[in-house]
């Protein structure tokens, strides 16, 4: 799937008054993307229920049938009494993995860490390339993983895209070390696939504290779904046993951290709004933005129909440590922009190596919008200031975007530079966005 082009300038909407609004959103990525690897890897066929349907997921699914398994459309899914859009569901259909394929990655960290893995396990080579800007994202630590486990890998030294698999339709498998401090995707990669392994895998890391551990108990929960024998009991270690994998039957919940700016934005304009079908259990990373907003001043309700964010006027600064949740980071930092004091996010230093350098970033457009914003080692030191309408540059980063739209909701005259690079994970982004804004009662919903 081609990159896509730059889109037009968008310019955010202003709001006068408070939101009330439900905003239904389509499934998560980061379990969409475990669940299509999984099902690829299954011992028969997998149905999978609201999945995302966005470039990243679309790419893993290309990739998949690149490798030979089948990915198609099954039975759409009703409008159900929110609202909400009929999804067809991903029928999955397992199949001897092929090489002489290649993979477009496009922007998606988990297509470029993921499938490197399951390459491995097909019959001949598998070229890898994508965006020029994932071509600065790191791969290396799993590129070196596979040699030790008994892969062929060829990235001229690079550690990045592009690289070849070229697999043998087999891999022994075994015990690796490795520094996972960049990316917990490193060590998802190798679980996800390890149970097709001869003798499984057993990954230890070694280094700083991995981020975003909710990402890995995600792949550990979703390896258990389909049957895999998985012992996390240890600090740093995980062992994935070597077994079949069996099909799922599974509904996809909904994506927590695309939630974070429609929930921002019930704090920040006083208004109310609602994301039905919250889980009241989930291993997403997102699910950690209830407590932040609550910290930040809002009113939170979780119920079995969803969750309910209520601002009340005023929005607090924070000291919060984001290291678990580090996607959640620019839009945390645009609410810290409109608060009444200021804010320090820590523990993300490895966001400089997400789609684009996220603190560098987040410094320079909340700077130039009038914010006293400055970097430190692992994250913000924000400042509230009167802040000013200009163009929001998104540098190919849909969480960039999502977060000048928060911002455009208080400051006037703000534009969202390439506003459609949210298609990586929620191409309604603008449709939902707008049908918040203009909702006063029922639903806004993808």
């Amino acid at each position: 799937m081609p990159s896509p082009d730059h889109s037009p300038d968008w310019a955010a909407p202003l709001v006068g008054e408070p939101l009330d609004a439900v905003v239904e959103l389509p499934g998560s990525k980061s379990l969409t993307n475990r669940f299509l690897v999984l099902a690829a890897l299954a011992n028969g066929t997998s149905r999978l229920r609201r999945p995302l349907r966005s470039r990243d997921t679309l790419l893993m699914a290309a990739a998949l049938r690149a490798l030979g398994a089948g990915v198609e459309d099954g039975t759409a899914v009703g409008a159900g009494a929110s609202g909400a859009a009929a999804v067809a569901d991903w029928i999955v259909t397992p199949a001897t993995l092929r090489g002489g394929a290649i993979v477009d990655c496009g922007l998606a960290g988990t297509v470029m860490r993921f499938l490197p893995p399951v390459a491995a396990l097909c019959h001949g080579p598998v070229a890898f390339d994508g965006d020029p800007q994932a071509r600065r994202r790191p791969v290396g630590p799993v590129l070196d993983a596979l040699r030790r486990l008994g892969g062929s890998v060829d990235d001229a030294g690079r550690g990045t895209l592009p690289f070849t698999v070229e697999g043998h339709g087999r891999m022994p498998g075994g015990a690796v070390t490795m520094d996972a401090s960049a990316s917990s995707q490193f060590v998802s990669a190798l679980l996800l696939a390890g149970a097709r392994y001869d003798q499984g895998v057993t990954v230890r890391h070694v280094g700083p504290p991995v981020p975003s551990e909710p990402h890995l108990a995600m792949t550990v929960e979703t390896l258990r779904d389909a049957g895999a024998v998985v012992d996390d009991a240890e600090p740093d270690l995980w062992r994935v046993e070597p077994s079949e994998v069996n099909a799922l039957d599974v509904q996809v919940e909904p994506d927590l951290s695309n939630a974070a700016p429609f929930l921002a934005a019930a704090l920040v304009t006083g208004g109310r709004v609602s994301v039905p079908g919250w889980p009241q259990h989930t291993t997403q990373a997102g699910d950690a933005i209830r407590d932040i907003l609550d910290a930040m001043g809002a009113d939170v309700s979780l119920t079995r129909e969803g969750l309910t964010v209520s601002g009340s006027g005023g929005v607090n600064g924070l000291d919060v440590d984001l290291h678990d949740a580090s996607e959640l980071t620019p839009v945390v930092a645009a609410v810290a922009a409109l608060a009444d004091s200021p804010t320090v996010i820590r523990g993300v230093a490895h966001i400089r190596g997400h789609e684009t350098d996220r603190l560098a970033a987040l410094a320079r457009e909340l700077g130039a919008l009038g914010a006293e914003v400055a970097e430190t080692a692992d994250g913000l030191s924000i400042r509230p200031r009167p802040l000013r309408g200009a163009l929001f540059h998104t540098y190919a980063d849909h969480r960039m975007a999502m977060a000048a739209a928060v911002l455009g909701l208080r400051v006037p005259g703000l534009v969202v530079e390439d506003v459609g690079t949210v298609a990586k994970t929620l191409p309604e982004f603008v449709s939902l966005w707008e049908g918040m804004v203009s909702a006063r009662q029922g639903a806004a919903t993808a």
